[in-house]
Parts: C-alpha cells; structure tokens; sequence
C-alpha cells in the first residue's frame, strides 16, 4: 500500500510539473505583451512586422528565433550596425530601453511565441538574460 501511494504521489508531482513551467510561461508572455506595447510596438509594429528596410521584423524572425541570446543583447544594450533578418540587410540603431533583467525575460518570451513564432514552450529566464553580457 505504502508503495502504490508513494508511486501515485511521484505521478502526481511529475504531471504537475509540466504544467507548473506551461502557466509560469503563461503569466510571463502577459507581462511580455504589456512591455512589448510600452516599448516596442512604435518600431516593431503590433503585428511584429516591422518596417521594411528600416526596422526589422519579429514575426517570423530568424534572427529572433535561431540567436534569442542575440536579441536578448539588443534589448538589454541596444544595438547598432548591421544585422540580417529573413535575408533582408537593416542597419540602424535601436536604443537601450532601460529593461530590468525580468522585464526583457518576459518580453522575450513574448515575441518568441507570438506572430508565427513559436518558442517549443522554451521559457526565457532571468538568469538566460543575466548570462548575456555587453559586446566588446
């Protein structure tokens, strides 16, 4: 008896798991969208789409999608020069936004899974932002 408790409990606590991280990333992409509308939407469009040749797409974005830890230097530092999206050459500048290090994880997890995008329910995290360090 003891056993088939022990292992019901174990199952419970596993199923919940999954579940645990699928609401945190939940609550996160919703303080994301709130960020995204307060400080991204004015260039990167409420579609994601940006601005042809001036500022770059987040919808369906390579660029996001293959090199987050990249997009996560952009919106911790800004960014300036030369960067490829879909094929498409920008080269403009995009000011640091002032994002405390939870904000940028949540706005992240946003972008990541809106517009076509799709993040496999790969959460963002505070520490991932806190690992990404300034460009030399």
């Amino acid at each position: 008896m003891k056993l088939l408790l022990t292992f019901l409990s174990a199952a419970i606590f596993c199923a919940a798991i999954p579940r645990m991280q699928d609401d945190e990333l939940a609550k996160s992409i919703e303080r994301g969208k709130m960020i995204y509308s307060e400080n991204c939407i004015s260039c990167h469009m409420g579609t994601g789409e940006g601005i042809t040749a001036t500022f770059p797409p987040l919808a369906k974005s390579d660029y996001l999608m293959k090199t987050p830890e990249n997009a996560i230097q952009a919106i911790k530092f800004g960014l300036i020069g030369k960067v490829t999206v879909n094929g498409v050459s920008y080269d403009n500048m995009m000011p640091e936004p002032g994002l405390a290090n939870e904000q940028i994880a949540d706005v992240m997890n946003y972008i990541m899974n809106s517009w076509g995008n799709s993040s496999e329910k790969k959460m963002i995290t505070v520490k991932m932002v806190e690992a990404v360090k300034a460009a030399e």
